[in-house]
């Protein structure tokens, strides 16, 4: 008998799982709230399809996007969609940040990183971007550029191709166990499946709390903001450069990015979001920020990192702040070159009771229903190995 299995969210994660059951002979069903796919985290991040420096060697991080970035590319050529290898150099701007650039450069090497090289002083690190400021730096000629809601539509072709069906402006309201089925409700329809898979991002604990599970881990919206380059000065950047990341926080701090049609973002910074959703300041929801607030993690993440977020946040608030940020990396910046603000994302970020950042992929089980908990970067480029990940572990 044909196994019905219905996936709870439309972003890339969500339909690389649908076309990966269907390969199997499922028939799968997915559940998107929005009026079309890839609407949050997969359609608003900066489309870098990773190859794994900073992941803790052995994780599920750097296996899953080692494979993953080898199952995009292919798929990206298989569907004649843009790759665009344009290359990363991450830079240690001064001494201070040399043991976390050798720390980056011994996980690379452990996580299998194709022939990422070092750069051991600034006329070398120029031959790779001449107008870029530092005294070292490792440099991934394969991290590329790529369309993200492009594949997930390409994806969902497959799927639809194999007889799945795929329910835009169906917003998922309940989920119910029954005789070891589960019920979905949505305002429009109500199904039986064999099993459901939760991929909801930044509605995951809301959807998971449908079926008991552990109200932890809690998703704390981030927002990421982004400047967009002149065209004129595009020029400056040829690929990526990137900061030395702060080891105590897990995003990346602010970068440039050369995307696959060629437009430069500078960004993202990380700065608490006022809503689930919230791409602006005026997004507000106060149920989602009193939700944060009285979480029992809410003090001890404000104690560790209040002087982090408050320069997070200035950075949002007054362009010169972010301006000098960026122009570390790019003495000739100026700050006319920053144009205008892209498109804000928001990063579903994972946060324990203690006040912990959760870093790596998370999977929960309860019955019948599999729950995707922290799906963060680099998940857009693991997502297919994501997919084969769930299916092995948590669906036999």
């Amino acid at each position: 008998m044909t196994e019905r299995v219905g996936i709870v969210g439309g972003g890339i994660i969500g339909v690389a799982l649908a076309r990966r059951l269907g390969e199997d002979g499922a028939e799968v069903t997915v559940f998107e709230k929005e009026s079309r796919l890839a609407h949050h985290q997969t359609g608003h991040n900066s489309g870098v399809v990773h190859t794994g420096l900073y992941y803790t060697p052995g994780s599920l991080k750097a296996t899953l996007c080692a494979a993953g970035r080898v199952r995009i590319r292919e798929f990206c050529e298989q569907k004649g969609l843009p790759y665009r290898e344009v290359g990363k150099l991450v830079v240690a701007v001064d001494e201070s940040e040399l043991g976390a650039l050798a720390e980056i450069e011994r996980r690379s090497i452990a996580n299998g990183v194709p022939d990422l090289t070092r750069l051991d002083d600034t006329a070398r690190l120029r031959e790779i971007e001449p107008h870029a400021a530092g005294i070292a730096a490792v440099h991934s000629p394969h991290t590329a550029a790529v369309d993200y809601p492009a594949i997930t539509e390409a994806m969902a072709q497959d799927v639809r191709e194999g007889g799945g069906r795929i329910l835009l402006g169906h917003e998922v309201t309940g989920l119910l166990v029954e005789q070891g089925r589960v019920r979905v409700v949505t305002p429009v329809s109500d199904d039986v499946f064999d099993r459901v898979i939760v991929c909801a991002g930044l509605q995951s604990d809301v959807v998971a709390r449908f079926v008991g599970a552990d109200p932890a881990p809690k998703i704390l919206p981030f927002r990421g903001e982004y400047w967009e380059m002149t065209p004129e000065s595009s020029r400056l950047i040829r690929g990526m450069i990137y900061p030395v990341p702060d080891p105590r926080f897990p995003f990346l701090g602010v970068h440039f990015t050369r995307g696959v049609y060629d437009t430069v973002h500078v960004g993202p910074n990380a700065v608490p979001a006022l809503a689930r959703e919230g791409y602006s300041w005026g997004h507000v929801s106060a149920k989602d920020t009193w939700e944060s607030l009285r979480w029992p993690g809410a003090g001890p993440l404000a104690k560790q990192h209040w002087r982090m977020g408050l320069d997070e946040v200035s950075g949002s608030l007054f362009k010169p702040l972010y301006y000098r940020k960026a122009r570390r990396f790019l003495p000739e910046l100026r700050m006319s070159d920053l144009a205008r603000k892209g498109a804000a994302g928001v990063r579903a970020q994972a946060w324990g009771r203690a006040g912990d950042l959760l870093d790596d992929f998370a999977v929960d089980q309860v019955g019948a229903v599999t729950l995707l908990r922290n799906a963060p970067s680099p998940a857009a480029t693991s997502s297919m190995a994501i997919a084969d990940y769930v299916v092995a572990h948590h669906l036999h």
